[in-house]
């Protein structure tokens, strides 16, 4: 099952690279996407809430929930620059 869910998770990693490069819409939406899982991440590990991996018997604990959150903060920072800011040669 672990074996799975570690292939599963490098395709959706590959799938997003991809459409990433290809739209700038797409770049919009991650930004979105990324600030709200952000934010969600900081406020449960500020709350002290363990969160369990679907599948699995890991248990993600809060201080690995602080580092998630400001890695997907800082990926949503890097998405709205090139999303928003920056205007693409084309």
């Amino acid at each position: 099952m672990k074996i799975i869910l570690l292939v599963l998770i490098i395709l959706m990693i590959i799938a997003t690279i991809y459409f990433a490069f290809k739209s700038i819409e797409f770049r919009k939406f991650l930004t979105g996407a990324f600030f709200v899982s952000g934010g969600i991440q900081l406020y449960l590990a500020f709350a002290k809430v363990s969160i369990p991996v679907i599948g699995t018997d890991i248990v993600q604990n809060s201080e690995l929930g602080y580092i998630r959150g400001a890695l997907h903060l800082l990926l949503s920072l890097v998405c709205f620059y090139f999303g928003f800011i920056k205007k693409s040669k084309q």
